[in-house]
């Protein structure tokens, strides 16, 4: 039997926003505690409460600079008390910090979550981890591993539908949703053109907040569209939408392995998404606008919305592999064995 380990997750976003990463970091941490794992949160103060009881968490003043001497001392002081066996770097700033204080800790790993120019900071660490192929091509490291972002089951129950989402879901089909941190590199200014261009029946509905979201809605004003296309703010309880949902789309310019994607696929939603990080591996070439223009994301909707095979159908086999590929428990599972892979290895740790 094998022997729990001392585990250090670090994330240094500044505390100013969740999204995908800080949601993989919270999810990680709490399925390795639930194994028995000793696990460590370094993280900015304001994500306390999101993570679970059962892990450690520590706050840093990570809404410092990579370089600020302070919070290098304080995160080599911690990892120095702490002696984890692995210390785990969540995206290129965690990678920077680990890589200056790594003699104060067994193996060493980071997660590149986005498309980067470079990826130095991960030079000096034991391993890496890409979350989409792209990534992972993208990696120069003698130790890199290909895992994708999962999430765990869907809820379950019979209470548990379309009326417990705090924003009610239309009635009118189809139903085309998107959602996420309204920030310009989701380009959904490009998706409410194209919906207008191309103008199918039913809504677009785009789940989320963000500083974009006044400028969007003066859009869809200007457009004279505020009827079928909907910002309707913030939505906790997504799963709902993803079940009622014609389809989902993605917009942006790139992502590292989107989580949306991973969501709707788990709940049988289809997708349509531009040609980002990880949706290759995962949906059919015909539900890849050919590029993220608006007349390209126009065609894409046109196509599948007005046509007579149904995009489930299209899908069935994204489902399966889904089910199966991009679950918490696969996730966790990988990064385990990584994890025993590096602490193995004669080179881990830095004397």
């Amino acid at each position: 039997m094998t022997h729990p380990l001392t585990i250090a997750l670090i994330l240094a976003t500044p505390g100013s926003g969740w999204g995908g990463m800080e949601k993989h970091t919270a999810e990680l941490s709490a399925a390795l505690a639930n194994r028995g794992h000793q696990i460590h949160v370094l993280a900015h103060p304001s994500y306390q409460n999101r993570f679970s009881d059962t892990v450690t968490f520590h706050p840093l003043p990570f809404q410092f600079g990579r370089r600020n001497p302070w919070l290098k001392f304080r995160l080599r002081r911690l990892l120095n008390s702490i002696r984890p066996d692995i210390a785990h770097a969540q995206g290129n700033k965690a990678a920077s910090l680990l890589s200056a204080a790594r003699n104060a800790s067994g193996a060493t790993v980071g997660t590149v979550h986005g498309t980067k120019t470079s990826h130095k900071a991960f030079q000096q660490l034991d391993g890496v981890i890409g979350v989409s192929r792209e990534i992972l091509n993208s990696i120069e490291h003698r130790n890199k591993q290909l895992i994708y972002n999962g999430l765990g089951g869907p809820p379950t129950g019979e209470n548990y539908c379309a009326g417990d989402t705090l924003i009610p879901i239309p009635e009118d089909r189809p139903l085309l949703l998107a959602a996420g941190r309204i920030e310009p590199v989701k380009q959904f200014d490009r998706l409410i053109r194209a919906w207008a261009d191309a103008s199918p029946p039913g809504k677009l509905v785009i789940l989320g907040d963000g500083r974009e979201r006044p400028t969007l809605l003066a859009l869809v004003k200007e457009l004279a569209m505020e009827e079928r296309i909907l910002l309707p703010g913030y939505e906790t309880h997504m799963h709902p939408w993803l079940k009622a949902a014609s389809a989902c789309v993605i917009s942006s310019s790139r992502e590292g392995f989107p989580y949306i994607m991973v969501e709707s696929l788990l709940a049988h939603c289809p997708v349509l998404s531009t040609p980002v990080s990880g949706v290759g591996d995962f949906l059919p070439e015909s539900c890849l606008a050919d590029s993220d223009r608006i007349g390209d994301l126009a065609n894409l909707l046109t196509t599948h919305l007005n046509s007579s095979v149904p995009l489930r159908e299209l899908q069935t086999n994204s489902f399966t592999r889904a089910a199966t590929t991009l679950t918490l428990n696969a996730m966790t599972d990988q990064t385990e064995q990584f994890y025993r892979k590096l602490t193995d290895a004669p080179s881990s740790g830095h004397e």
